[in-house]
């Protein structure tokens, strides 16, 4: 809100005089001022060519040359203000060849979070290749079973195997806090989703202790809440873990940056078709990509090859995650 004016009683204090700008300098090219007026003139790097002094017969005194100083100083300071004010409410410029945009608040804050997270944190990045053929299988067939009571993702399955993991390997599931680490007893999984705004991850809250439908009712309620603006703050703030998934735009792989505090995202790549070693021969299987980016001031190395072997024996043998 802004602030209350002033009484109207209360007088101005006067403004200090300082010293105006002949049309022309005082007596010729001839500086009139004291010796006082000069050195300290010089010591400030200013000219007094063309400068009115306010003593006898427009002689520069010491306050004169003071004024002056001060005066530039409240436009130096003045000047980084100006800019900010004037930043702070772009406006969109388009010519021929260009448009600028102006910065929404969710962009700014994206931005500034992302590039805390690259210059603070850091990453180191570890790739595992997970077969994903039993859980499309079982997709297929607990969708067929529902009668449209709900239709899981493979997405869904990955966030049930990332919690379960978590809780194997309770390392992973932890944030940094500069003078401590938290270790947390639920795993919060923070999903991406890609608004007209830009990127927002809400709350998948306990996903351990979730059934495979209950994951996908949230998913989609809070997919919706996010595309509509409608996300409450607590939807949003405080989860334990990421996962971002570019899979449905065929991106096989990529290296998320990691959402701070938490100390790891994971980031899902496409399925695709492979060549993978069989038994007596070799077979074609459906392949997945992911990336785990950690933390290392959190997770080392091991502990993260530990999260993703945990991660693999969930999604590949996907019935344990029915247990």
């Amino acid at each position: 809100a802004p602030a209350p004016a002033a009484a109207a009683s209360a007088p101005a204090p006067a403004a200090p005089a300082v010293p105006a700008a002949a049309a022309a300098p005082s007596s010729g090219d001839r500086v009139i001022a004291s010796p006082l007026a000069k050195r300290l003139a010089a010591a400030a790097q200013l000219t007094l060519q063309g400068v009115t002094g306010t003593g006898t017969g427009n002689r520069i005194t010491k306050a004169d040359v003071e004024a002056l100083v001060a005066g530039r100083q409240s436009a130096a300071a003045a000047a980084p203000a100006a800019a900010a004010a004037a930043a702070s409410s772009p406006a969109p410029v388009a010519t021929e060849s260009y448009t600028d945009l102006p910065l929404s608040n969710m962009r700014k804050v994206i931005a500034s979070r992302l590039l805390q997270s690259k210059q603070t944190i850091p990453h180191y990045y570890l790739s595992i290749d997970v077969r994903v053929d039993e859980v499309l299988e079982l997709r297929q067939r607990l969708n067929k079973d529902a009668d449209g009571k709900f239709k899981l993702s493979v997405n869904d399955f990955v966030i049930k195997a990332a919690a379960l993991a978590l809780k194997q390997v309770p390392q992973a599931n932890s944030s940094w806090h500069d003078t401590f680490i938290r270790q947390h007893n639920t795993a919060d999984i923070s999903v991406a989703v890609a608004t007209d705004n830009g990127l927002i991850t809400p709350i998948v809250t306990g996903a351990e202790a979730k059934g495979l439908a209950t994951i996908a009712g949230d998913v989609k309620a809070l997919a919706d809440k996010a595309r509509s603006n409608k996300l409450a703050p607590h939807e949003y703030q405080g989860g334990t873990f990421t996962i971002s998934n570019l899979g449905m735009f065929g991106v096989k792989s990529f290296s998320a940056i990691i959402n701070p505090p938490q100390a790891c995202i994971l980031a899902v790549g496409g399925i695709e078709k492979q060549l993978v070693p069989g038994e007596e021969a070799p077979a074609v299987a459906n392949v997945m990509t992911v990336t785990l980016s950690c933390d290392h001031r959190v997770v080392d190395g091991a502990v993260g090859a530990q999260w993703l072997q945990a991660f693999k024996k969930y999604f590949e043998t996907p019935v344990k995650m029915l247990l």
